[in-house]
């Protein structure tokens, strides 16, 4: 069967194989993505374990990654409309099953997050193409509808499977299968593109913006150097400083850069339209507050609670199945809701599931912990699926690379800036608790430390019968007590959220 000259979208019919097919090999595409930085989540104690990786070292692991991720989807997103989307889409997967395979070679923890940083670089590619690929592929908004349904179902899928494989992962191989899983995956990947998706471009495409791209990326690195950097120097200090100021002053030349051009990569016009600016904000709240609880979740579980890799990745059903079901959920609920509804419901349901599990957190609660997660889970997969629907809803298909790259870019934005931020909130939190008590500075500063980077293991290290169990005990409670403060953060931002999305959207003002 010629699966690409059987492509035709209809808005009334179900969707046929050869579409089918074509969806499900760029979902799994994106979703693979997702898997392996939720994977990587769960074996981030692990990793701290073996390499000795300090806090900073943790928080690079997690950011190199989605730090290249964020700062490459828009010039992704322009490259593969200009170049062809099957094409950039098999070049990224190219690319993420290599920086894997370093990953997992990996011998020390900066080589290790040398190497995320090119599996995130592949990732942008991989992703931003997919994305561009469902959305030139399926026209008709019905189409549209159901075929973004299934993509939210399918990340939702995701969702549960990498915790638990994840624990698996580290249980019964070591942390550094996390990464080579994803090498034949790849493979298969590569050949389901081959012979199921067609290649598509846009004729008239923009030229690439080195200059824009460059911006972008400066203001990204700076803006998580500084807060990663406050924790480890001080709030005040030159390194924390010089990030946040010159990550501002390079979002500032970012904007300067885009205004100055004819076709720029990300084209400002476009946020006159309310709608949009709300649903670009609907996601980077979302994955500021929610889908970055996938990262953040699994090692609370394991540094505050003490649970086992295998056992926090089952423990994080409640948080993972809620994201799975949800976005059916939201599309039921699209039947008699508007976009700006489920939208601020979500971000709403979002705060509640922070505030209770970081009351589950400081009580050491475990139902409160478990309902907390279902309620957070329940926002982000309200969120899921209708935040990218949104945004691309609010763009002309001709724009299929530039939307994906919008949504995708705040998507990540989002997780980058809410992990560094959120963690660092935290392990200042947690290190503030332990210099508060009864310890010497030089042991409260190790033991802080320690806790900081989650590799609590080290914290009785030579230690023995009640003194290990007291160090212990106090390592668990200022993880948890740092982790309540940071979901506490979390809730507030996505309340105030809430309610911004809802005026942004639901209220129909003129163009600025």
């Amino acid at each position: 069967m010629d699966f690409h000259r059987n492509m035709r979208p209809t808005a009334n019919a179900k969707a046929s194989l050869p579409e089918l097919l074509l969806l499900l090999t760029a979902s799994a595409g994106c979703a693979m993505t997702v898997l392996d930085a939720n994977i990587v989540a769960v074996v981030l104690p692990a990793i701290a374990r073996d390499l000795g990786a300090s806090f900073a070292d943790i928080e690079w692991v997690v950011s190199a990654y989605v730090l290249c991720f964020a700062s490459l989807l828009l010039p992704a997103g322009a490259i593969a409309d200009r170049f062809g989307r099957r094409r950039v889409f098999l070049f990224g997967i190219a690319g993420f099953a290599l920086s894997s395979l370093l990953c997992g070679m990996a011998p020390s923890a900066p080589l290790l997050y040398l190497a995320r940083a090119l599996q995130g670089g592949a990732a942008a590619f991989l992703l931003a193409s997919a994305l561009a690929i469902i959305a030139h592929g399926f026209h008709e908004e019905a189409a549209r509808n159901r075929a973004w349904a299934l993509w939210g179902a399918i990340m939702g899928l995701t969702m549960v499977l990498a915790p638990i494989t994840g624990g698996l992962i580290a249980y019964l191989l070591g942390w550094r299968w996390a990464f080579y899983v994803n090498v034949p995956i790849c493979i298969a990947l590569g050949g389901a593109v081959r012979r199921y998706v067609p290649e598509s471009r846009d004729e008239a495409a923009r030229s690439l913006d080195p200059g824009g791209i460059l911006s972008f990326a400066v203001a990204m690195f700076a803006l998580t150097w500084g807060l990663i950097s406050g924790p480890a120097h001080g709030w005040g200090s030159a390194r924390c400083l010089a990030g946040l100021i010159g990550g501002a002053v390079a979002l500032v030349a970012f904007v300067a850069i885009e205004r100055a051009q004819d076709r720029p990569m990300l084209d400002l016009r476009l946020f006159t339209n309310g709608r949009l600016i709300g649903s670009v904000w609907a996601m980077f709240a979302y994955a500021a507050c929610a889908q970055v609880m996938a990262t953040l979740l699994p090692p609370f579980l394991q540094n505050g609670l003490g649970l086992t890799a295998i056992h926090a990745g089952f423990a994080m059903l409640p948080f993972a199945f809620a994201m799975l079901i949800f976005p059916q959920i939201g599309r039921l609920l699209g039947r008699g809701m508007t976009s700006a509804a489920i939208l601020a419901t979500g971000l709403a349901l979002t705060g509640l599931g922070n505030a209770l599990t970081a009351w589950g957190a400081i009580s050491g609660s475990w139902p409160i912990i478990l309902v907390g997660m279902a309620v957070l889970g329940s926002g982000g997969g309200l969120l899921n699926g209708e935040t990218q629907k949104a945004i691309m809803n609010n763009l002309p298909r001709d724009r299929a690379g530039m939307a994906s790259g919008i949504s995708t870019t705040a998507r990540f934005s989002g997780i980058l800036l809410g992990f560094a931020l959120l963690s660092s909130v935290m392990a200042s939190a947690a290190s503030s608790a332990i210099r508060t008590g009864s310890l010497t500075p030089a042991s409260a500063r190790d033991l802080a430390d320690a806790v900081a980077a989650g590799n609590i293991n080290s914290v009785v290290a030579g230690l023995s019968g009640p003194a290990a169990r007291a160090a212990l005990a106090t390592a668990h409670h200022a993880y948890s007590w740092g982790f309540s403060i940071a979901l506490g953060a979390a809730a507030a931002i996505a309340w105030l959220s809430s309610l911004l999305v809802y005026r942004l959207i639901a209220v129909r003002r003129p163009a600025i």
